[in-house]
């Protein structure tokens, strides 16, 4: 079989931590980048050239530290192969540095792009542990390459188990997204290298009950289970207006409310009757703190990052 000139990758945005969830759950929002490789010409001067639209384009690097691109690499030196000479166009939908799994989008985009190129010399375990060792943790870009909501564990082989959660069709996902952008590096260096017995406890708990209560539904423990104590509490202080948007949501209908991954996004569960309520209350929020707001009502996505030849 004869390898493919040009691929077309989509991959989903995700929602990092789901509040107790810290860095092992994440589920796949139905927001999407789209990355298209197409090989050039072995013989000709030119090895890269990286093309980017979409409302952020000007903020993406067009050289070979692009991270879609490292990604792209990671694939040819895994299969010890020489990189191809190389079109990348990114078509932007996924804001950068708002917690919406921006940079996994790309590392996925990268590896399964190559993949394809490759004519699918991996499995999708193989690309699965490579993007969790450029991410560095599983939340992401678990979800992000299989879709739906996923909770990663390490085994005792020191490999992963992933296991998909249930999503019950009648919560759905609203995303307020602010017009400031917060570091991953910024949101994790205000978290404390020690936690208590006591919050440890609390998390565990509150993690199980999440799992249950985004497979079934039910309000009463979703309400309860959309607590942290491992991150939120000290990342909410990077996120002005947090509070304000926090019970505005609630009032409005939310179950609950947390942060989207590292931030600034901040994420609220509701049901499908009140997601617009719950969609403007955060805007208008956010509006009360000198604070520009987009807010997205969504859908998990359970496909993941798809293959398509243009």
């Amino acid at each position: 079989m004869s390898q493919a000139a040009s691929v077309r990758i989509s991959v989903p945005a995700t929602t990092a931590n789901i509040g107790p969830g810290f860095d092992c759950l994440g589920a796949a929002l139905s927001l999407y980048n789209h990355f298209t490789f197409t090989r050039l010409a072995a013989d000709g001067e030119v090895s890269l050239v990286i093309q980017a639209t979409g409302a952020e384009r000007d903020r993406v690097q067009t050289d070979a530290q692009n991270l879609a691109y490292q990604a792209f690499i990671k694939v040819y030196d895994y299969l010890q192969q020489p990189v191809p000479a190389l079109q990348l166009e990114i078509d932007l939908n996924v804001p950068l540095a708002r917690g919406l799994g921006s940079s996994a989008t790309a590392i996925v985009g990268g590896l399964v792009g190559a993949n394809a190129l490759a004519d699918f010399p991996l499995n999708r375990q193989t690309i699965m542990e490579l993007a969790i060792a450029m991410e560095g943790h599983p939340d992401n870009v678990v979800p992000a390459l299989i879709g739906g909501c996923q909770l990663s564990a390490t085994t005792p082989a020191a490999t992963w188990e992933i296991c998909e959660i249930p999503w019950h069709p009648e919560i759905v996902p609203v995303v307020a997204i602010p017009n400031f952008e917060l570091s991953t590096a910024a949101a994790r260096q205000v978290l404390p290298t020690q936690y208590s017995r006591a919050d440890a406890i609390f998390n565990t708990a509150h993690l199980g009950l999440l799992v249950r209560g985004l497979g079934t539904g039910k309000v009463a423990w979703l309400q309860t289970a959309l607590s942290d104590r491992i991150h939120q509490p000290y990342r909410q202080t990077l996120i002005p207006g947090y509070d304000t948007v926090q019970a505005e949501a609630i009032a409005a209908g939310a179950h609950g409310v947390v942060i989207s991954g590292a931030g600034p996004t901040i994420l609220a569960l509701t049901q499908a009757d009140q997601a617009t309520q719950v969609q403007e209350a955060m805007i208008r929020a956010w509006a009360t703190q000198g604070i520009q707001a987009k807010a997205k009502i969504l859908q998990v996505d359970h496909q993941g990052a798809i293959v398509q030849y243009p």
